[in-house]
């Protein structure tokens, strides 16, 4: 009984511990909070940052997340429009270099087909199930 009260203390110390390693002690990179000089690149590094998705956090895009990496990844984005590449040029490189995930708008191909036909499949299902329902009551 003791070693199983012990084993879940160390558990539940363990568990409090690891969020706080998850973040870098690191500084963050220079251009992660700092705007472009030219107002035309920032706004094309930021509508590229809208789009890409934070790969710590998941749910945000890298412009809205304060995960040290999606401030690495802004500095990234905001360093390489600094030197002219193109925005598209940008996004292929961060997904070839991180997969069809860090894209909100993945493209299409074998991994992704699911995620643009599942919609239509389930609204013909629920069109099927709502007529064969009506025609129920009809009767």
């Amino acid at each position: 009984m003791r070693r199983a009260i012990l084993a879940a203390l160390a558990l539940l110390a363990a568990s409090g511990v690891s969020p706080l390693a998850a973040d870098t002690p690191l500084p963050a990179q220079p251009l992660a909070y700092t705007q472009l000089a030219d107002p035309a690149q920032e706004a094309r590094a930021k509508a590229l940052m809208e789009t890409l998705r934070c790969l710590v956090c998941q749910g945000q895009s890298i412009a809205d997340s304060d995960a040290s990496m999606a401030g690495d990844m802004r500095a990234l984005v905001r360093q390489r429009i600094a030197a002219g590449e193109s925005p598209a040029a940008i996004r292929r490189w961060l997904i070839s270099r991180y997969g069809d995930y860090v894209s909100y708008d993945p493209p299409l191909s074998g991994a992704t087909w699911p995620l643009y036909l599942a919609p239509i499949l389930l609204l013909l299902a629920g069109i099927w199930i709502a007529r064969a329902s009506f025609r129920k009551r009809r009767r």
